[in-house]
């Protein structure tokens, strides 16, 4: 296994604290639990001893038999051997749990012991019972070491005539307690295995659910994420396999107008299906669409690509991947205007060549006259192909020779195109860049009414009108068409104006790239007259700044 090391290191980590715990809690439990069970155990040892001494020393028997002792100056030892005392003694030692039970006589001479030997003899520990008090220690003596009880044993007058000492040997009560830490070992021995199981259950879970990596590596995969979101800029969105949103970058909220992180309504932690998305994105989402979707978001022409993430046949989700194709699409139209200006140059430079030709042959027969004649007929009338009606109401040269172009594909197509008799255009466009952005409105206007002016009348044409107010342009292109029929946005993304004339155009692209171009701009683009019955549609454009300013001659 590839990560078999490193799941052996994060067990160790795991199961290390826990058996450090579980031996810390171990010595705490036995400690404790040897204190109380050695308490517990030589206080019965205790009260044990100190009962059977009570009642050996209260026996009727014992008090005379004593009695008679105490006045007796020598022991006679045969009769001490079998005498009442001894018999009784040992009657009660092997009917209890004491281990010795001796009697003495106000002397301190034994009356009774185990071992016989010791009879007569004086005790080996303090005979403290015969000053009339009940005493209880742990001492060692002739029999050992041993928990003893001492009682006075008084004659019916209340004198103390002897002594009661009962003891219970220290060693059975160290096997209890020997027996007490064997199964405190068998619990701790259980503990430890249950332990170590739900150890290896825990990081066997862990394992599953971070795809067995450590925690190193997931810190770093952290890191490398921020580093990669933040770092990009296309818009990333993340989802989980439930389709919670789990992460977006900043990209992705610029793009389509998202809130931010510290608002509420911050997409993160939210359903996709709750997210205010947009819908198509939403569909895509759901169906798990891999193909590219374009959007229109805050103002942005968006592409948008859902991708399903599957590791080790794990389903992690799916990513979103939002690319920003406003400027591409803008330097697209602007292209289709090069386009088309290229397009009528080459046919002009056809037509001049054409031209040239004929010169050159009357100049070979030497009809000079003709030849002088025809130049200047062709200078008095100008080109003849596609012929822009009121074109030399513009001045600028940018935009007489984009309509020229326009003409040219009008001409092909069947259109008249003509500039209308009202424009007013005196200025001259400011810079290059407004040309491009001013061609790639009127270019697309144009393109939309060619097509709409094709499905009207026998005779289509196409006019422009153009009007200059300080260094803004007004422009409107009106068509012969049947006019805008459909009730929906025009200018929303998606909404097609009819069949296309050439690729990007009439398919629901051109007019939202363009009227958000004009709108970058501070200006608009909007339906003047949708048309109908009475003739086509007329749409206009405000472009501002895109003129020099006019000359004061005052």
């Amino acid at each position: 296994m590839p990560h078999s090391t490193a799941t052996l290191h994060f067990a160790s980590r795991i199961m290390r604290p826990q058996f450090v715990v579980l031996g810390v809690l171990f010595a705490l439990v036995t400690t404790a639990t040897l204190l109380v069970s050695y308490n517990r155990v030589f206080d019965q040892g205790e009260d044990t001893s100190l009962g059977i001494a009570r009642s050996v020393a209260a026996l009727p028997e014992v008090v005379r038999e004593v009695t008679d002792y105490a006045q007796q100056d020598e022991l006679d030892l045969e009769e001490l051997r079998s005498g009442k005392l001894q018999e009784l003694a040992e009657a009660v030692r092997e009917g209890s749990q004491a281990t010795f039970v001796v009697i003495t006589e106000d002397r301190g001479l034994r009356l009774s012991h185990p071992n016989p030997d010791e009879l007569g003899q004086l005790v080996s520990t303090d005979p403290v019972a015969l000053t009339g008090v009940e005493d209880i220690a742990r001492e060692h003596g002739t029999l050992g070491e041993s928990v003893r009880a001492k009682v006075p044993i008084r004659s019916v007058d209340g004198r103390v005539i002897g002594e009661v000492s009962v003891g219970v040997a220290t060693e059975s009560l160290t096997g209890a307690l020997v027996a007490s830490f064997g199964w405190i070992v068998l619990f701790a021995v259980l503990a430890a295995a249950l332990a170590t199981l739900a150890g290896r259950f825990t990081v066997r879970t862990l394992k599953r659910q971070t795809l067995g990596l450590e925690p190193a590596e997931i810190a770093q995969l952290v890191r490398d994420q921020q580093a990669v979101l933040y770092g990009v800029s296309e818009g990333v969105i993340g989802l989980g396999p439930d389709g919670t949103v789990t992460v977006r970058n900043k990209a992705a909220r610029q793009l389509l107008g998202l809130p931010h992180r510290t608002e509420l309504a911050d997409i993160i932690g939210r359903h996709y299906e709750s997210a205010d998305l947009d819908p198509r994105l939403v569909k895509a989402i759901k169906d798990h669409e891999p193909a590219p979707i374009r959007l229109e978001a805050n103002s942005n022409a968006i592409v948008a690509r859902v991708s399903d993430v599957v590791r080790d046949g794990v389903d992690l989700g799916q990513v979103v991947l939002l690319h920003d194709v406003s400027t591409v699409e803008a330097l697209g139209t602007k292209l289709d205007a090069v386009q088309d200006m290229a397009d009528a140059l080459r046919a002009q430079r056809h037509e001049f060549a054409n031209r040239m030709h004929a010169v050159l042959g009357l100049i070979t027969l030497g009809k000079t006259d003709q030849a002088e004649e025809y130049l200047r007929e062709v200078m008095d009338a100008g080109p003849v192909i596609a012929p822009v009606g009121g074109l030399e109401l513009v001045k600028d040269a940018y935009l007489s020779a984009f309509l020229s172009a326009k003409g040219v594909r009008a001409h092909e197509l069947g259109i008249e195109l003509r500039v209308s008799a009202q424009s007013m255009l005196f200025e001259q466009i400011a810079s290059a860049s407004d040309a491009q952005d001013v061609t790639a409105v009127l270019g697309n206007l144009l393109d939309n009414a060619f097509t709409a002016s094709l499905c009207g009348s026998k005779d289509p044409w196409v006019e422009v009108d153009l009007l200059s107010e300080g260094s803004t342009l007004h422009l409107a292109v009106a068509d012969s068409g049947p006019g805008i029929s459909t009730e929906e946005d025009i200018f929303a993304p998606g909404v097609s104006t009819g069949s296309s004339l050439g690729e990007g155009h009439g398919s629901g692209v051109g007019l939202p790239l363009i009227r958000r171009l004009a709108r970058s701009r501070s200006g608009d683009v909007w339906i003047a007259d949708a048309g109908g019955e009475q003739g086509g549609a007329v749409i206009a454009a405000r472009l501002p700044a895109v003129l020099s300013e006019p000359r004061n001659f005052s």
